[in-house]
């Protein structure tokens, strides 16, 4: 059974350590509308209000009305295919290893090319099917760093800094942020075990993220610049040293922000955005699917996302009018533009502008447009305003709040 959005908003005002008063004049939004969220005397809010009680809070606008569920669950026990991925993480206590053979060893191109299709199937929001391949490759992944030459485990632990780094990304889709640190912790130890001196950073920014979720905002801009720094000083006059650093700087750019410091984040975010423009004039990584995603069109997309969940959609529509994807552009980055754009537009009552953009997104993600809380959100604050556009009641009926 889906959590309540007043149980949600509760838990989340008790971890900031505010009152229902303190988080009504935080956010500009009247106590008695938190009082009715609380004791479930309102269901729903219009989305301004959610946006509102975000910035309040200093969290996502998901993370108030709930991430999608990433596979079905009852809410009782977790599916068997999770339960899957956290044994592979999290190895039984006292369970020897598998004594392993040179036959059951995976070449390293092979073990490469596996674990770049799981960070695909990541960007494509194919959790269901990443949670079946994930174990499988995490094992493989685990047994290359312990078996063949110092030089063969080394590539071997960098494989499986990856793997776990993945599994974190999908704990953290999941809403599972406990296992999720766990799992990036020991992508760290491996990424040290490795020879390639970029691997750590680029784990940290997902811890970074992971923090994120959680609300230590603190921890993750200060996480996240202390790797930028490092990778700075040595690494940033290579393609992937450049991606690492920019990504590291987008991820503190976003803590700041929610963190309340709106100006200096912007700042940071133009800077990554002048950075991203040397990418063209460097060779491009070996696998771009295995670096941190930046680029030009990714900080741009991440400067819209921040206007709009910080009540400035007329910016957030001006910096993405116009805007050309790079080819590299994961498709769930993608799909976030979309439903900012759209978000956007609904802010600044255009609600044509804002149909258009949802259809555009159904066009190009319909199962993730299905089940993204937000989506529905925007749709139903649509279905309920004044002005009801040509497709809306396609979109009305597609995700199930036309009455």
């Amino acid at each position: 059974m889906a959590e309540h959005i007043g149980d949600r908003l509760s838990r989340l005002r008790r971890m900031a350590e505010l009152t229902q008063e303190s988080l009504a004049a935080k956010s500009g939004v009247s106590a008695d509308v938190v009082r009715k969220l609380e004791q479930r005397r309102k269901h729903s809010a219009r989305l301004p209000t959610l946006h509102a009680l975000a910035r309040g809070l200093g969290v996502e606008v998901t993370s108030l009305m709930g991430d999608p569920p990433g596979v079905p669950s009852n809410g009782e026990v977790e599916p068997p295919a999770l339960v899957a991925v956290r044994r592979a993480i999290l190895p039984p206590l006292f369970m020897p290893p598998p004594e392993p053979t040179g036959a059951e060893r995976l070449s390293l191109p092979l073990l490469r090319a596996e674990l770049a299709d799981a960070w695909t199937l990541y960007h494509a929001a194919e959790f269901g099917r990443l949670m079946e391949i994930l174990p499988g490759v995490i094992t493989d992944a685990r047994l290359s760093a312990a078996v063949g030459s110092a030089e063969q485990r080394a590539a071997g632990q960098a494989a499986l800094a990856k793997a776990l780094q993945l599994g974190g990304h999908l704990a953290i889709r999941l809403g599972k942020t406990d296992l999720a640190l766990s799992s990036l912790e020991r992508a760290i130890v491996a990424a040290e075990a490795s020879s390639d001196p970029l691997l750590a950073p680029m784990v940290s920014n997902s811890v970074a993220w992971a923090y994120q979720r959680q609300n230590r905002l603190d921890d993750a801009s200060h996480l996240a610049v202390y790797a930028a720094d490092g990778v700075e000083r040595d690494h940033v006059g290579t393609a992937e040293g450049l991606r690492v650093w920019g990504g590291l700087l987008m991820s503190a750019a976003t803590s700041v922000a929610r963190s309340g410091d709106y100006t200096q984040a912007s700042d940071m975010m133009t800077t990554a955005e002048r950075a991203a423009g040397r990418l063209t004039k460097l060779p491009p990584p070996e696998d771009s699917r295995l670096v941190s995603v930046f680029s030009r069109s990714s900080v741009r997309i991440e400067r819209v996302r921040l206007s709009v969940q910080h009540a400035r959609p007329e910016e957030a529509l001006h910096l993405a009018r116009g805007m050309r994807l790079s080819k590299d552009t994961p498709p769930s980055w993608r799909t976030w533009l979309l439903l900012d754009v759209a978000r956007a537009h609904t802010d600044v009552g255009d609600a044509n502008s804002a149909v258009k953009a949802l259809e555009a997104l159904r066009r190009v993600a319909p199962g993730w447009m299905r089940h993204h809380t937000l989506a529905v959100t925007i749709v139903t604050d649509l279905w309920s305003g004044p002005v009801r556009p040509p497709g809306l009641r396609k979109l009305a009926d597609f995700l199930g709040v036309a009455q």
